[in-house]
């Protein structure tokens, strides 16, 4: 028996100088924000003219925020809102090196979205999803050529926060996975590299968390703040759980969950029931000024 030696040549990626976000929510806008403050031109697309012009207006302020406090000059701040372009048509794509879908966490509606995607970029256009929970082998399915889907991971509030997880699935190559990585730590984020499965790294940890603090404030053990001071204090964590859910998104944490329950069939990962019911009134956080705690407007 011949045991071949595994190729261990470093791949190159492709080199990046545009990118397309799909989807003008908070996760588009901060993608865009992040990207166009690193020296790349952005494209944002939205089918709704009134979600970019509100995601344009909230990465202005929050560049303008960032000028008064000293920490970036109004000159950079004018060169990264010119870096960025708006177009409520995928057409605007055609010409960009990689796109970033960063829309709503549902899989059909991300299937729809790849649908536009590929019909607007060439083959060799690599395309990645910003999905925090849903196969990246699934979604790859979509996309004409699945070698060229790769995941990528920012985390909320992305520009402020350091991590991607760039996710590997059945079919990614490495230069896909070479070229999301290097386009993370050119915009100043640390790339980790995992391979797909339901939440990937850090929310197949962190999400069941979260779901057991409504757990334990639904039954009673705790009000919301105990539990926060708890883990704050107890477990050196930065935030508490349930105010990192209202940060993530209510509704996030339930789609992860059910993922989570669908993909892997275990009752471990029921959604908690209080989570599912303040969903349901429409109780989503610090995105609708209401989760587990108040926000002024």
């Amino acid at each position: 028996m011949v045991i071949q030696k595994q190729d261990t040549t470093p791949v190159a990626g492709v080199a990046v100088k545009s990118v397309g976000i799909v989807g003008a929510g908070t996760m588009g806008q901060g993608i865009a924000q992040t990207l166009s403050t690193s020296g790349l031109q952005a494209v944002l697309v939205d089918i709704s003219s009134v979600a970019l012009d509100k995601g344009v207006g909230k990465i202005d302020a929050a560049l303008s925020r960032l000028v008064e406090k000293g920490k970036l000059d109004a000159a950079d701040r004018d060169a990264a809102l010119a870096r960025i372009t708006c177009s409520a048509d995928y057409s605007a794509l055609k010409a960009v090196d990689f796109v970033i879908e960063a829309a709503t966490e549902n899989a059909d509606a991300k299937i729809r979205i790849f649908e536009q995607i590929v019909s607007a970029v060439s083959e060799e256009t690599i395309i990645s999803s910003n999905t925090s929970s849903i196969s990246i082998t699934r979604l790859a399915a979509h996309v004409g050529v699945p070698s060229r889907m790769v995941g990528m991971h920012f985390f909320n509030p992305v520009p402020l926060m350091p991590l991607v997880e760039v996710i590997r699935g059945l079919h990614t190559s490495e230069v896909a996975v070479e070229t999301a990585r290097q386009l993370a730590i050119v915009a100043g984020k640390t790339p980790i590299v995992v391979t797909n499965s339901p939440g990937f790294v850090v929310n197949r940890l962190l999400v069941p968390m979260i779901n057991e603090a409504f757990f334990l404030l639904g039954e009673g053990a705790a009000a919301a703040e105990e539990i926060d001071v708890g883990m704050k204090l107890g477990a050196n964590h930065p935030l508490g759980p349930l105010a990192l859910a209202d940060m993530i998104g209510l509704d996030v944490c339930l789609s992860v969950m059910e993922v989570f329950h669908a993909d892997f069939g275990d009752p471990k990962y029921r959604p908690s029931p209080l989570l599912r019911e303040m969903v349901a009134a429409g109780r989503l956080g610090r995105k609708t000024g209401q989760g587990v705690y108040s926000y002024a407007a």
